[in-house]
């Protein structure tokens, strides 16, 4: 009876340290309120799959995904405080940064300052009109004056798009309508153009493929001038295979998108060491994380640091960096030394 005593006491012991290592025994976990874009959008999508991995794994946090109209939304809550984590493109630390656009004069409401943390792919854009239309809308530059779909107005997306647009001098009619019915309005020609898009060319967003239930499209790539065009003014320009839109009838041998970063933030809500463990947990989780959602293809199959050193070679001076990011970084020796002056107290 005193070996089966000691060994139960020996068992009990162990469950409870194995516990009170993953969270303060009796304590309850760290609620954190992550916004994200609207449901059906590329990041709704993503970091709900990040919560189902990260509350899994770290039981000491409870995150609830909070969708909103779009990444600008959990950027401006975030930063007055009614949200602890947010969904930010270098589209939109841009304009924050320089008090433009749809952060025109939002300074002054700031208490909390952007904190990039995580960066987990790139969302690439383009156009798409109706596949009957391709001998009369052969490049961007034929869609002037006409009513173009660029997205929903708080899309990263749309203003990404748009201002590829102006910047070859593509002079169209902004026509807002539905996400949930982009596809209908392509086919009855209420629009003559689309948004396109797909995280890192590979995982179009969720309402594209419903679109694709309601209209053939094709996907419009600007010519050879505007390309060099588009170089010229800044923007990176690649292209993708069009089967990875899941279309039975493609048009195109490839699709011309421009690409830009995306990420999730988390402010002082998590510390240095927090923030460290929580980006090693995504790193050695990353490719169940692409298996769930293949927007995270891009930091998987041991490619984490090196996509965070890519995206901040390009963010680094945006907005301020996570303590915890710089320390993950610095441990992969990834990081560089200029950015030091831009790492948060």
């Amino acid at each position: 009876m005193r070996k089966s005593a000691a060994s139960c006491i020996a068992t009990t012991a162990a469950i409870l340290i194995a516990f009170a290592g993953s969270t303060a025994w009796g304590a309850a976990p760290k609620d954190i309120r992550w916004g994200t874009g609207p449901v059906g959008s590329a990041g709704n999508k993503a970091l709900i799959a990040l919560a189902q991995v990260l509350n899994k794994e770290m039981p000491e946090y409870r995150i609830t995904v909070l969708p909103t109209a779009g990444a600008v939304p959990t950027m401006k809550e975030f930063a007055t405080g009614e949200l602890d984590g947010d969904y930010v493109s270098d589209v939109g630390l841009k304009e924050l940064k320089a008090d433009t656009g749809r952060f025109k004069g939002f300074a002054p409401n700031i208490k909390h300052p952007l904190i990039q943390s995580l960066w987990c792919y790139t969302l690439d854009v383009g156009l798409a009109i109706k596949s009957s239309d391709r001998d009369t809308i052969k490049s961007w530059e034929d869609l002037s004056g006409k009513p173009v779909y660029t997205g929903p107005l708080p899309f990263d997306t749309r203003k990404h798009l748009e201002n590829a647009m102006a910047a070859i001098g593509v002079h169209h009619i902004y026509k807002q309508v539905d996400l949930s019915t982009a596809g209908s309005q392509l086919d009855s020609g209420a629009i003559k153009a689309m948004s396109l898009y797909a995280a890192g060319g590979v995982t179009p967003a969720p309402w594209i493929a419903e679109a694709s239930l309601a209209v053939d499209w094709a996907a419009l790539n600007p010519s050879a001038a505007e390309v060099a065009r588009l170089k010229a003014a800044g923007f990176s320009v690649i292209e993708v295979d069009p089967a990875n839109f899941h279309k039975k009838e493609t048009y195109v041998q490839q699709v011309t998108l421009l690409p830009f970063y995306w990420g999730f933030d988390l402010g002082n809500v998590v510390s240095a060491d927090e923030m460290y463990r929580i980006l090693t947990v995504i790193e050695r989780r990353a490719d169940e994380l692409a298996t769930l959602d293949p927007s995270f293809r891009q930091i998987s199959g041991g490619r984490m640091a090196a996509f965070q050193k890519q995206a901040l070679e390009s963010t680094w001076n945006l907005a301020l960096i996570h303590p915890g990011l710089a320390k993950y970084m610095k441990a992969r020796g990834v990081w560089d030394g200029k950015w030091d002056s831009n790492v948060a107290k």
